[in-house]
């Protein structure tokens, strides 16, 4: 128990760290690049710190306890739109482009509500894999031919005369930031996980709390430091990123190599997934501004459902 403990701290710490190369190098590509800063949250971002919820939902699915692989994902997805964007918020307002609002938020609320059409008959089969595929395909085509809109969108260090970060040098903190965030977070996951079950936590609640908010630690960290450095593009794409790569490439993927049974996620985690996305938008319309105070809703909402979750186990 003590070991898994100092695991734990340690794998915190290289998370926060790995964030915080993450975000710089990722900023840099995007001034290199002439990219926007929304852009790079949703792709390179997105997919980097979501490698954990690939690795641990795979895995899962492979070792036969699918509630775990889908618990982690709906679990990561709340965490991500309730707990990150809510931090990030009470940490620095957020500014969200219109076009987020008006395509990339629907286009993550729309996933969720595939996710819980698909769920109904308690499995995720190879074919309802297959759409989910298909639709990750569409958005990333979508995002990509859209990827030299909002070039005006200011950077961190464009306005304030510090020369741009070399791409070679700016890549390399974003491999360096991945590394250890996604070794960080499998450590913490580990560790989190053998704790739970010692105090016979079930599966299904351990997919949806620990493993989720463990796996989503690369998340959180690089959104509240890019919050910080007034990076807020970056933070709101890598949320909505994630939540897109999350349901329909991790379990899509997933999906297609064993058929996905949803033993242990009732109805009101999935109901709890819809209600985060629809929270999320409904802020990014007052003045697409996520204030500190609309924060503070988010996150209490989401200690309320895991209050739920723990009352129940």
């Amino acid at each position: 128990m003590i070991l898994n403990l100092l695991i734990i701290v340690v794998s915190i710490v290289a998370v926060v760290y790995g964030a915080d190369k993450l975000t710089e190098g990722s900023v840099g590509i995007a001034e290199r690049l002439g990219l926007s800063q929304i852009v790079i949250g949703l792709t390179i971002v997105a997919m980097g710190t979501s490698m954990p919820e690939f690795c641990v939902s795979l895995v899962s699915a492979l070792k036969g306890t699918s509630d775990l692989a889908v618990g982690n994902v709906v679990g990561s997805n709340i965490f991500n739109a309730m707990l990150i964007v809510g931090c990030a918020a009470l940490v620095a307002p957020m500014t969200i482009l219109s076009v987020t609002v008006r395509k990339d938020i629907p286009f993550a609320l729309v996933a969720s509500v595939m996710l819980l059409l698909m769920s109904m008959d308690g499995d995720v089969s190879r074919l309802d894999a297959m759409l989910l595929v298909v639709m990750f395909v569409l958005f990333m085509y979508f995002t990509l031919r859209g990827a030299h809109e909002g070039k005006a969108e200011p950077t961190a260090s464009c306005d304030d005369g510090k020369k741009l970060l070399p791409i070679w040098k700016a890549t390399g903190f974003v491999l360096f930031g991945l590394a250890a965030l996604i070794f960080g977070s499998n450590f913490f996951v580990d560790s989190a996980t053998e704790v739970a079950r010692g105090l016979g936590v079930s599966d299904a609640i351990i997919g949806l709390t620990i493993v989720a908010g463990g796996t989503s630690m690369p998340e959180l960290a690089t959104s509240i430091v890019a919050a910080r450095k007034g990076n807020s593009g970056i933070a709101i794409g890598n949320v909505l990123g994630s939540n897109v790569f999350n349901i329909l490439f991790i379990l899509g993927a997933t999906g297609l190599i064993t058929p996905l049974r949803l033993k242990g996620i009732t109805s009101v985690d999935m109901t709890m997934l819809i209600v985060s996305m629809i929270l999320l938008w409904l802020f990014s319309f007052t003045k697409y501004t996520i204030q500190r105070w609309e924060g503070a809703v988010l996150v209490v909402v989401f200690t309320a459902y895991i209050s739920y979750l723990v009352s129940m186990a």
